[in-house]
């Protein structure tokens, strides 16, 4: 968490200096994309180079589609890391405050934002500004109103806005879905998804609500809001929720700790889910159906995910989720791929409908209706 602390003290530090270069002999896009057997590859700028934009990174290097070409981070020392192990020429590198010049570089296509989530809004907003397809982790805003107008801004742009659902590419999870599409669990009841573990360091940004916009649910917790969607195969209509807070000194107010929530579907199925950075082991996600079950445990980890149906063990083989993340996203940007689980702007304003309709049900403790 060293590394995110750095971003955040120098975020607000005074800008420093870097070489930078416009590509004025390059004349349009399509004349400097790298070609590969598969088609153009789309070069991407990670913004945010902290452990999970390093993760990232390291996967990318093993994509046929999609290439680490430029970054942007509030730390000197970083981006010279990058350089020497990425090959980043100076011209591809920027910091948070001179980002926006990325407009006249033809050598990136695409900006990846890995940064806390309050920070999301306004450096998408650059980046489509800027005329650069966006990739942005999730959740992608800290309430659906910021979400909505990223989508808009890229929209008005006319870039991609593609939020990093790796999930949603992975095998065992699509082979579940297929089984539902195809009918071989018969009618959806019943989704269960647990999705937690005990956060550690009490100062990192995880844990501060004006970087966070929340606790658990704005980190682990949307995987099981993600999840009950994708495995149900349809969207929920209301949501309960209660909260349960045990250590207020490191869970202060606005940061959940403990929120179990409940979801109702328009077919009568119900979803029954807790969000927690309390307790270690909760990675697990249950669809049962009146022909048949799914179970995924672990089920949103890094991998390998582990998974078993009425029919048996499920067997498709592990791939590195970012590599497949970022191949499929280039297809999607580049190529116009529609993927199986939509991960769009649209995809992730639902999930933070959901998120505040689950705040307001703690706060009130009434059914709230969720119209998606």
């Amino acid at each position: 968490m060293s590394s995110r602390r750095d971003f955040l003290q120098k975020i607000s530090a005074s800008a420093f200096s870097l070489p930078f270069l416009s590509w004025a002999s390059c004349t349009d896009n399509k004349s400097s994309q790298y070609q590969t057997q598969e088609g153009p590859v789309l070069r991407v700028a990670i913004m945010g180079l902290g452990s999970y934009g390093n993760r990232v990174a390291e996967a990318m290097q093993s994509c046929k589609r999609a290439k680490v070409a430029g970054v942007i981070s509030g730390t000197p020392s970083k981006i010279k890391d990058w350089q020497s192990r990425y090959n980043i020429p100076d011209k591809n590198c920027y910091n948070y405050e001179n980002f926006d010049r990325i407009k006249d570089n033809t050598d990136i296509d695409a900006v990846y934002v890995i940064t806390p989530n309050a920070l999301h809004h306004d450096q998408v907003i650059r980046v489509a500004k800027a005329g650069k397809h966006a990739i942005c982790e999730k959740p992608m805003a800290i309430n659906a109103k910021e979400g909505q107008e990223m989508v808009d801004a890229c929209n008005n742009a006319n870039v991609k806005l593609l939020v990093g659902y790796r999930m949603h590419f992975e095998p065992k999870t699509l082979e579940i879905i297929r089984m539902r599409k195809e009918g071989e669990l018969g009618k959806i009841m019943f989704f269960q998804g647990l999705s937690g573990f005990r956060i550690g360091d009490p100062n990192q940004w995880r844990l501060n609500k004006q970087l966070s916009g929340g606790g658990a649910m704005m980190d682990i917790g949307i995987y099981s809001i993600n999840g009950a969607r994708y495995m149900v195969g349809e969207e929920p209509v209301w949501v309960t929720a209660q909260e349960t807070k045990t250590n207020l000194d490191k869970f202060k107010e606005g940061v959940d700790e403990t929120i179990q929530f409940q979801l109702g579907f328009p077919s009568g199925a119900v979803a029954s889910c807790l969000s927690t950075y309390n307790m270690n082991f909760l990675d697990r996600f249950y669809l049962n159906g009146q022909e048949g079950f799914a179970e995924l445990q672990p089920a949103t980890g890094y991998g390998p995910i582990q998974g078993r149906t009425n029919k048996g063990e499920l067997t498709q083989p592990h791939m590195t989720h970012q590599t497949v993340q970022m191949d499929e996203m280039a297809a999607i940007i580049l190529d116009g791929k529609q993927p199986i689980v939509a991960v769009d702007g649209a995809e992730g304003v639902k999930d933070l409908k959901i998120i505040d309709a689950i705040y307001l049900a703690v706060q009130t403790g009434k059914k709230i209706d969720v119209k998606l």
